[in-house]
């Protein structure tokens, strides 16, 4: 399976949203990213970071599933500074079941975004290893 939102793909960033490889879902990283204007959100990475996890929860929901089966993400920042503010708005879409996480930062993000989350999913239950 491969998801795209034909709304939000825009002519020169062609790539596949999320794509299934048995029980396993591999997202591309999100942006804070309005799907109706193709533009970033205004307000700083927080409410960029808010934004890419709806865009990337919209994703989970096309495929049945929710954050609850996110497993894995990779945070990717252009001010590793801003990491505890983009925490802050994560926690309020994974409040258990806590996936592994990485966060990085880097040189810069496609279109200027501040943040961009990357995330890998189970489809189907989880068993916790705790």
């Amino acid at each position: 399976m491969q998801y795209r939102d034909k709304q939000y793909i825009q002519p020169d960033y062609r790539r596949s949203q999320a794509v299934v490889v048995d029980r396993t879902m591999y997202i591309s990283g999100q942006l804070g990213m309005d799907t109706a204007t193709g533009q970033l959100v205004a307000g700083g990475v927080q409410a960029q970071a808010k934004q890419a996890l709806i865009n990337m929860g919209e994703i989970l929901k096309a495929a049945g599933c929710g954050y609850e089966n996110v497993v894995k993400t990779t945070v990717l920042l252009a001010d590793i500074n801003d990491f505890n503010n983009v925490n802050d708005v994560y926690k309020q879409f994974f409040s258990s079941n806590f996936p592994a996480r990485a966060a990085y930062q880097v040189a810069a993000l496609p279109r200027g975004g501040l943040v961009e989350i990357e995330a890998v999913a189970v489809l189907g239950p989880i068993t916790d290893a705790s």
